[in-house]
């Protein structure tokens, strides 16, 4: 049942928790089976070049917790459109060399978190929890961890381009 004096988390402004709520989350939200279940589908994919996916702790967390929520945006956005957000990693299943070669650029491993605004990009996780949007223009930085992410997709914050495409 809903505790009417408990409105909001301090992780996420007001209009970014209502929009998760929306599409299903809670604090405490933990869906670990279906994490457990998105990481052996990408660690047993192989590229037909023998590209793997990493895994690692901070995405299955991510996963866990906002695993096959769409999550629409809240309203107009700040600086550009907001994003919609579908936190699915299979949509990236075939990107095991596109998200190794960023991975390797950034010195870190990548892992697929994610689809936003119907597919036009793929949201990516680093093992340090930073969130990065790959789309066709190029390489772009979301957040420090998924929190920053969400709400720079949510509000619609211009990120930070990491190369040109």
């Amino acid at each position: 049942m809903h505790d009417p004096n408990q409105h909001t988390s301090t992780r996420f402004t007001p209009v970014v928790e209502k929009a998760l709520r929306t599409a299903g989350w809670e604090p405490g939200r933990w869906i670990i089976r279906q994490a457990e279940e998105w990481a052996d589908a990408l660690r047993a994919h192989t590229s037909p070049a023998g590209h793997e996916h990493a895994v690692f702790p901070a995405v299955v967390e991510a996963w866990a917790e906002f695993g096959n929520l769409h999550i629409l945006a809240p309203g107009p956005g700040r600086q550009i459109a907001p994003a919609s957000v579908r936190i699915d990693p299979l949509g990236g299943l075939h990107l095991a060399r596109t998200l190794g070669d960023l991975g390797r650029a950034l010195a870190t491993e990548i892992s697929p978190l994610g689809q936003e605004s119907e597919g036009r990009a793929i949201l990516a996780m680093d093992s340090e929890g930073r969130v990065y949007s790959i789309d066709h223009t190029g390489d772009w930085f979301l957040g420090a961890d998924i929190d920053r992410a969400l709400n720079t997709l949510l509000t619609g914050v211009q990120p930070t381009r990491l190369t040109s495409g």
